[in-house]
């Protein structure tokens, strides 16, 4: 478990959900409008925060909800 997961209690899965839809980060983000240095932070567990319009693109990007990219902890 990161320092940030500790910290926060939620682990984001981009990595995996990524990786069960043979999509990269730069695909991901031309999808959504997001940089891949913002979106690496997140996929590593580094984000403090994140915009709701910037998770429901990734949702809708990934099609997944939001309980499939972040998930508690512990």
């Amino acid at each position: 478990m990161s320092p940030t997961e500790e910290a926060s209690g939620v682990h984001c899965r981009l990595d995996e959900l990524l990786a069960e839809r043979g999509m990269s980060l730069a695909e991901l983000s031309r999808l959504v409008g997001v940089s891949v240095v913002n979106l690496s932070v997140l996929k590593n567990d580094r984000a403090r925060a994140i915009r709701y319009s910037t998770l429901s693109a990734i949702c809708r990007a990934l099609d997944c909800e939001v309980g499939d990219l972040l998930v508690r902890a512990d």
